[in-house]
C-alpha cells in the first residue's frame, strides 16, 4: 500500500481533510441514533432497530478511524503508516457483521412466531430523515473518497448503503400505513438489510486482513 496520507486521482482533490470529513459524518451517526432507537422500540420496528444498530457500529467505527488517521499522519512515510487505517477497516467490518447477526435472529424469530403491529408513520418519517442524513454524509465524503484509502472507502461505503437501507424501509412503511398490516414486512426487509450490509462487511474484512498481510488493495474492484 502507498505511504501517502490520502491517494486521490488528479483533479478530484478533497476540500476538506480526511479528518475532518469523517468527523463531520460521525456527527450525523451519532445525531440519529436517539431518534431511531426511540422510534424503533415505540413503533415496534426491528427494521428501524437494525438501522439503529448499524448506526451505533458505524460511529464506533468512526471513532477509531478519527484515531487511525491521526496515528498515520503523524508518520506517513513510515513503512507501515496504512496499517492503522487497515485495522479501522477490519473492525469496522466485524462491527457490521455482528449486528447483522443479531437483526437476524430477531427477524427470523418474529417471522416464526408472527410479526407483532408496526406504526407505519413514525417509521416512515425516522427512515426518510435518516436517507437525508446518510446522503448529506456521502456529499460531504465525495465520491473520491473511495478511491483514497480503505478505511475512507468502507465509511463511503457505508453512508451509502445505509441511505439505500432507509429508502427500503420507508417504502415498507408507507406500505404498512396504507394497508394498516402487512407486518411481515419489517422483519422480512430487516433480513434484506442484514443481507446487503453481511456481504459488504465481508468484503470489507477480507480485504482488510489482505492490507494488513501486507498485499496490495484494489478499491475499484467491487
Amino acid at each position: 500500500m502507498s505511504s501517502a496520507p490520502e491517494i486521490v486521482p488528479a483533479g478530484r482533490t478533497p476540500r476538506w481533510s480526511q479528518a475532518r470529513r469523517v468527523s463531520i459524518v460521525l456527527g450525523l451517526n451519532a445525531a440519529l441514533i436517539v431518534g431511531l432507537v426511540v422510534v424503533g422500540v415505540l413503533a415496534g420496528s426491528v427494521s428501524v432497530l437494525a438501522a439503529a444498530g448499524d448506526t451505533v457500529a458505524d460511529c464506533l467505527a468512526l471513532v477509531l478511524g478519527l484515531v487511525a488517521i491521526a496515528l498515520r499522519d503523524r508518520d506517513p512515510d513510515h513503512p507501515h503508516a496504512n496499517r492503522p487505517i487497515a485495522i479501522a477497516a477490519l473492525v469496522n467490518g466485524s462491527l457490521l457483521l455482528a449486528v447483522t447477526v443479531s437483526v437476524v435472529v430477531e427477524a427470523t424469530t418474529r417471522l416464526r412466531e408472527g410479526s407483532p403491529p408496526v406504526e407505519g408513520l413514525p417509521v416512515v418519517i425516522v427512515s426518510l430523515v435518516t436517507m437525508i442524513v446518510m446522503l448529506a454524509g456521502a456529499l460531504v465524503l465525495g465520491l473520491s473518497a473511495g478511491d483514497e484509502d480503505l478505511h475512507m472507502r468502507s465509511v463511503l461505503l457505508d453512508a451509502l448503503a445505509d441511505a439505500a437501507v432507509a429508502a427500503a424501509i420507508v417504502i415498507a412503511g408507507v406500505i404498512i400505513l396504507l394497508t394498516g398490516g402487512a407486518y411481515w414486512l419489517d422483519p422480512v426487509l430487516a433480513l434484506g438489510v442484514s443481507l446487503v450490509i453481511a456481504i459488504a462487511a465481508i468484503r470489507l474484512i477480507v480485504k482488510s486482513v489482505a492490507a494488513l498481510r501486507g498485499k496490495a488493495v484494489d478499491f475499484d474492484d467491487d
